[in-house]
């Protein structure tokens, strides 16, 4: 499916052009990689309090209020915490492995970023450059290919540790990336066959006129996948703390525990970037007529910033309102409602492109689609229901409503008399439960 966007639409298309980045001076790019390291801290910093503070104002309590003004430090203090507490080694774990694990799932997150476009071009020092670190052809491309290396970070954490908890949580959450990033692939499509390119800026570029949020159904899928990929609640599964303890980082301590939580953080402002780059069309303005000149400068990165704030606002407000899902409805739901949904979603958008670029208005093309859609569906239909086994007559029979007929109450209870000894005690009728 790639091969073929990119041999066609994209090539159609063209992709923006991104010689100006050859152009930065050396000095010019390792200040963007500073800035773009500093940025993601200070928004992972931010970004726990954040969530600490949203979370208690929906339960109607103070939440931090200690360290800093009105305690908006109180991340950074827990990060002071975490350095100075003992490194804790298990006596079964793999050393090398188990040490290297927590750096292998952080490096990715902020490697990421790096084709996230911040802002428009703007002068730095006297040198006109563009608020983006890099770019590429195959920019977003790039992306799942970060998203997924982290996922090794995870998974030998489970293994190196030597426990049971850790190495099921790995498993879990190599099993919840795998098959949610299928998903997030396929809201990525629609994006890629309407804007043309792969490249991050020129899916901006080309949301001048309108955002791909009208891209609705892409929209709910990413958002719900994005969830999945950053093992947050209610999908954050590979720890489950009311089954695994912690899952993959139950025998972390210390700083390794805070890489951890990092890359948690990190990866939370990643994809909300991501976000704010394919759907809200990034930098961008809002296409209000009002607000149409203030696309340049300085000012996009404003812009950029409210957006993503408002991204991880959604974030927590999940976290405050949605209970844990069970793992088989996980990703029971995955496989069998995002996937498929997905596909037919591209599908749909791929045949609507198609006859804009021929300017045809014949219905039929439509019509035959949904006849095969819906011939699909029906044959599905009818292969399960003549897969599904025939319900048991006595499994109905076991599940229905007992009967209080047929409870065996127990006779009615002896009374002592005189010396102790029990006398019978004549009932006048039936038990009144059994004459109820």
């Amino acid at each position: 499916m790639t091969g073929s966007l990119t041999s066609t639409a994209l090539l159609a298309a063209g992709d923006p052009d991104l010689s100006g980045f050859a152009d930065d001076p050396f000095w010019l790019i390792l200040l963007k990689a500073v800035g773009v390291f500093a940025f993601l801290m200070v928004m992972t910093l931010f970004g726990i309090v954040f969530e600490r503070k949203v979370v208690a104002r929906m339960q109607v309590r103070l939440g931090p209020n200690r360290h800093g003004p009105k305690g908006w430090l109180q991340s950074l203090f827990d990060g002071v915490k975490l350095m100075l507490k003992e490194d804790i080694i298990p006596a079964l774990a793999d050393k090398p492995v188990f040490i290297i694990a927590p750096v292998v799932s952080v490096i990715p997150a902020f490697v990421a970023f790096a084709v996230i476009p911040l802002g428009a071009d703007v002068s730095i020092f006297g040198e006109q450059t563009t608020l983006q670190l890099a770019d590429l052809p195959v920019g977003v491309l790039y992306l799942l290919a970060a998203a997924s290396i982290g996922v090794y970070g995870f998974i030998l954490s489970g293994w190196a540790s030597g426990s049971t908890y850790p190495l099921l949580g790995s498993l879990r959450s190599a099993a919840q990336i795998i098959s949610y990033e299928i998903a997030m692939g396929l809201a990525f499509v629609a994006v890629f066959i309407y804007a043309g390119t792969l490249s991050t800026s020129g899916i901006v570029q080309s949301q001048s006129d309108w955002w791909y949020i009208a891209l609705f159904p892409s929209f709910v899928i990413y958002a719900i996948a994005m969830v999945g990929e950053t093992n947050r609640t209610p999908f954050d599964l590979p720890e489950a703390e009311g089954e695994l303890v912690g899952g993959y980082l139950t025998e972390y301590s210390s700083i390794k525990f805070a890489f951890f939580y990092l890359a948690e953080y990190v990866n939370l402002v990643t994809v909300s970037a991501v976000m704010t780059t394919l759907f809200l069309g990034g930098w961008q303005p809002p296409p209000i007529p009002g607000l149409s000149g203030l696309d340049s400068g300085w000012i996009t990165l404003l812009w950029f910033v409210i957006k993503l704030l408002l991204v991880m606002f959604f974030f927590v407000w999940l976290r405050g309102t949605l209970p844990r899902l069970r793992y088989d409805q996980f990703m029971g739901f995955g496989w069998k409602v995002l996937i498929p949904a997905g596909l037919v979603w591209v599908l749909f958008i791929a045949g609507l492109k198609t006859m804009q670029a021929e300017d045809t208005e014949s219905w039929r093309p439509w019509l035959i689609g949904a006849g095969i859609l819906i011939g699909l569906f029906a044959i599905a239909e009818f292969i399960l229901g003549y897969l599904r086994p025939p319900a048991d007559e006595d499994d109905e029979e076991d599940t229905a409503a007992p009967s209080l007929d047929n409870i065996p109450w127990p006779p009615p209870a002896a009374s002592a008399g005189q010396g102790g000894r029990p006398v019978s005690v004549i009932s006048a009728g039936p038990h009144p439960r059994q004459e109820s």
